[in-house]
């Protein structure tokens, strides 16, 4: 063979080698354990799984539970939408600085990506066809659904978040501050609604599944069998309020001392009705939340003894 056939071959089978590696490379895992880049972890949520920051700096959250659980482990989100009913954060979270976000209903796209987030956190249910546009913009993880066991969901955000530990740290001390009151009250066997007037025809029941409704279940109290929504509530009319009897009844409010908030077909069937705060009852799920409820339900049970 001559020197220049020598040199065609030699130089077909370098180019064959290249190829065969590319084509190596190109079908590859990531890396052999099918981790994240260094400086990120891989956290499964319901839209499959997403590469966040080991430490999350500038985080935006889109739900109340996110905000909340986020602030109770020491992180101030740089931006959240807020409820559709207001127009800034609960006072109860102490949080300032963080910029509004739109509603939760319907997040302002602009103004999340002008944050430069390096975390979004969100809902399926309710922002599903934000996901490709929000993950554009920053690693984002959605919960499946706010209907879902707060617990579970407190859990995957401190996930997300890098901060596990603290979170389960925080849900193990909501349980043992419901045992305490649960050992203390002795509340096995009464039971409890929790109403929240939503207009002149209509009132709300909370069930076991919603946030203030399975803090009340914790401490001992039992929420009275319905067919619920979700497991989360059950509407009715105010003349039908008498099937919402029970020993004990909280009503929700904006102003817990204005007792005019409570709708008159209710206080006519409950006229011992104790009002509490919609803004830690209803909107303020998360472990901050739950430490405010807890608190109310204690400050009750003191007083009605």
């Amino acid at each position: 063979m001559s020197s220049r056939s020598r040199l065609l071959l030699a130089s077909a089978a370098g180019m064959i080698a290249l190829a065969l590696a590319g084509c190596t490379a190109a079908t590859a895992p990531e890396s052999a354990s099918g981790s994240a880049a260094p400086g990120a972890r891989s956290v499964e949520h319901a839209r499959g799984t997403a590469d966040v920051p080991d430490q999350p700096e500038r985080v935006v959250t889109l739900e109340p539970l996110e905000l909340d659980t986020a602030v109770a482990v020491g992180i101030t989100p740089v931006g959240a939408a807020v409820a559709g009913n207001v127009t800034e954060l609960p006072s109860y979270l102490g949080a300032s600085d963080v910029a509004p976000v739109g509603t939760v209903p319907e997040p302002d796209l602009e103004a999340i990506a002008a944050l430069k987030p390096d975390l979004i956190l969100g809902t399926e249910s309710r922002h599903s066809e934000l996901y490709e546009q929000l993950s554009a913009i920053a690693p984002t993880v959605f919960i499946a659904s706010q209907a879902d066991p707060w617990r579970e969901n407190a859990t995957l955000i401190g996930e997300a978040l890098g901060r596990e530990d603290e979170v389960a740290g925080l849900l193990t001390g909501v349980d043992e501050e419901c045992a305490r009151l649960k050992s203390e009250y002795a509340l096995d066997g009464q039971t409890v609604q929790l109403i929240r007037p939503r207009d002149e025809t209509t009132l709300s029941l909370y069930g076991p599944v919603s946030f203030a409704g399975s803090l009340l279940e914790c401490v001992g109290f039992t929420i009275p069998d319905r067919e619920w929504e979700d497991g989360l509530q059950a509407d009715l009319s105010p003349e039908n309020i008498a099937s919402a009897t029970a020993d004990h009844v909280f009503v929700t409010a904006a102003d817990v001392d204005d007792r005019s908030a409570i709708p008159g077909a209710v206080a006519s069937a409950f006229p011992d009705a104790t009002l509490v705060d919609t803004s830690t009852w209803v909107s303020g799920v998360g472990p901050k939340g739950a430490e405010a409820v807890l608190g109310d339900i204690e400050r009750y049970l003191s007083a009605s003894r």
